[in-house]
């Protein structure tokens, strides 16, 4: 698989009707993990944690609600994310875009199985690098 870059956008809640209007308007398959399927409660339970449309042609669309307590303004709606299977040179772009960032979640193995970190850049810019664990 090597490295991938991907879109990332983020909703206010209506996630779901995002990642339906998509996959129907560019083909290929969603999937979609709520926050209450990762253990949240409560009434945000339902709200996608993460969307991911890939088509025939090779388009990845990823798509989430904002988590409780995060609100959408100018410059938080886009995020850029990379994954893929090459882990020596996603681990070596996450220490580049950290270095004098902000590392929002460290990057290490999460719940889902895959290595995942998130940061902001030295110049705002959101990351989230995701190394597939191995399938074997």
């Amino acid at each position: 698989m090597g490295v991938r870059l991907n879109p990332y956008l983020h909703f206010d809640g209506n996630a779901a009707e995002v990642v339906a209007f998509y996959t129907d308007a560019l083909g290929g398959t969603s999937n979609v993990m709520t926050f209450g399927s990762m253990g949240m409660e409560g009434p945000d339970a339902d709200k996608i944690m993460h969307g991911q449309i890939e088509t025939d042609s090779g388009i990845t669309l990823m798509v989430s609600d904002f988590p409780p307590g995060v609100t959408r303004e100018s410059g938080n709606d886009v995020t850029i994310s990379l994954s893929g299977d090459d882990e020596a040179t996603l681990r070596g772009y996450w220490d580049k875009l950290s270095a004098d960032g902000k590392v929002e979640t460290p990057l290490e193995k999460q719940m889902w199985g895959d290595i995942f970190g998130a940061c902001v850049d030295r110049y705002g810019v959101s990351w989230l690098v995701d190394i597939a664990a191995p399938t074997s």
